[in-house]
């Protein structure tokens, strides 16, 4: 079930293609990676999900039908690019806010109250943003791009500008809302957030659709068919001839006191066949698939597209 599905969307701005063909599908109730490089186009997707612009062709349906202007009370959006009053007083922008995404003046009230207590802000509301550090701003954004519990909440770097504290809040907050039912997409740099939060992802570079997929199926396949091998032994492993092998040693080393050896798989051998050579000559205490990061595949898709 999808929450959300573009369709070989394109957009250009002035001739220059912003939005080459781009299809993404984000699951309902799943945490959705959206990454790309700076200027990959990936703002220019979340403006036009939320209608800011337009593309100049293919579609965008949302809960399974074309997008609708009513679906803005169902988003919540905080853009990259912070926005709120500065000379306005927290409480007061805040109502109007929540005014603007179709919230009655009592369940505004009530939910405000309630998001201000759990960030422990409820000082705040007569403050200007002025009064405020970046940080505690950041939390007001936050807030109130939620406060109208949306089905579907576009998170575009939301740990900008927080420190470590608040980075595991805003985290923790994204996973609560998960389990409440929202489905998130996340735009962000930050690779480790990716494989922490993220179910799906999709990579855009250039205008175009790199990858999209599970991130535990993406880390898989983009990996170098490598593992570990845990043994002990009176010396390191040193094999006499590694032409008949069914795999050759890319590193070693030692780990947790014993020996450690990551070697490579040849093509057309399997992880057991290399248990089956070893066992006869070593110890054996450990066998580990080596299973890329998302930032060095990140940067690999990248790199590769561009050459």
């Amino acid at each position: 079930m999808s929450i959300l599905i573009t369709q070989n969307v394109v957009k250009r701005f002035e001739g220059q293609l912003a939005l080459d063909n781009v299809s993404i599908d984000v699951p309902e109730g799943k945490i959705f990676g959206l990454l790309g490089p700076n200027g990959a186009g990936k703002t220019t997707l979340l403006r036009i999900v939320n209608q800011i612009t337009a593309p100049d062709s293919g579609s965008v349906l949302f809960d399974n039908r074309p997008l609708e202007a009513n679906d803005v009370f169902k988003i919540g959006y905080l853009p990259e690019e912070r926005g709120l009053y500065k000379k306005m007083k927290i409480g007061d922008q805040a109502m109007y806010l929540a005014r603007l995404k179709g919230m009655s003046q009592a369940a505004a009230l009530s939910s405000l109250k309630s998001w201000f207590v759990r960030f422990g802000i409820q000082a705040w509301w007569n403050k200007k943003i002025t009064e405020l550090s970046k940080g505690m701003a950041q939390k007001v954004q936050f807030v109130t791009t939620v406060m109208h519990n949306p089905r579907l909440l576009i998170l575009d770097e939301p740990f900008s500008g927080f420190d470590p504290i608040n980075v595991d809040l805003i985290r923790n907050e994204i996973l609560r809302l998960k389990s409440n039912g929202t489905s998130v997409i996340l735009s962000t740099h930050n690779m480790e957030s990716v494989e922490e939060l993220c179910d799906e992802i999709a990579l855009i570079n250039k205008a175009k659709l790199v990858v999209a997929g599970k991130v535990h199926d993406i880390r898989r396949i983009h990996g170098d068919n490598n593992i570990e091998i845990l043994y002990r032994s009176s010396a390191p492993y040193a094999p006499l001839s590694t032409s008949d092998l069914p795999f050759s040693v890319v590193s070693d080393g030692t780990k947790d006191g014993s020996y450690s050896m990551t070697v490579a798989i040849r093509e057309g051998f399997s992880t057991n066949d290399i248990i089956k050579v070893l066992l006869p000559e070593l110890s054996i205490v450990g066998v580990n698939e080596i299973i890329p990061r998302m930032h060095d595949i990140f940067i690999k898709l990248v790199t590769d597209k561009e050459a």
